[in-house]
């Protein structure tokens, strides 16, 4: 795994915690639309309550799937961040926590560090040599 592979992990996992989010409002909504009769007839037949307790509990298990991709984007956010620490360069490692933690666009990027865009993507390609320098030898060791 090359290290723009391995720093590029979070933003897909948040990636995808965004749209499970989606997901779980949709299912939310399903479960909120329950109606109410207002006139006093009785019915005969009875209510289908099996499809809100499906929705719901499609609802719990995807809120049960969101805390794991959670846990998950936490963890690797964690294992990222431990990489980029390595990096001695201090240009290098704020580029790169700024990229790859919070996933800022490289516009955004250079605003905030007061270069040009042109300065940061050129940096980011030798901080990314910094780090498959890195992982190549922590799986070395491994």
């Amino acid at each position: 795994m090359t290290a723009k592979e391995f720093l590029g992990q979070a933003y897909r996992l948040d990636q995808r915690i965004n749209s499970k989010l989606q997901q779980i409002d949709s299912l939310r909504g399903l479960t909120q639309k329950v109606t109410q009769s207002y006139d006093n007839e009785v019915v005969s037949r009875t209510r289908n309550v099996s499809s809100l307790e499906d929705a719901i509990i499609r609802l719990m298990e995807a809120e049960e799937e969101l805390n794991r991709q959670i846990d998950q984007l936490v963890d690797t956010k964690i294992e990222i961040g431990k990489l980029i620490e390595k990096v001695h360069n201090e240009s290098y490692r704020l580029l790169l926590e700024k990229r790859y933690l919070c996933f800022l666009a490289w516009d955004q990027i250079a605003a905030e560090m007061h270069y040009s865009r042109r300065w940061v993507l050129n940096k980011h390609e030798r901080a990314l040599e910094v780090a498959d320098r890195l992982l190549r030898e922590k799986e070395a060791q491994a």
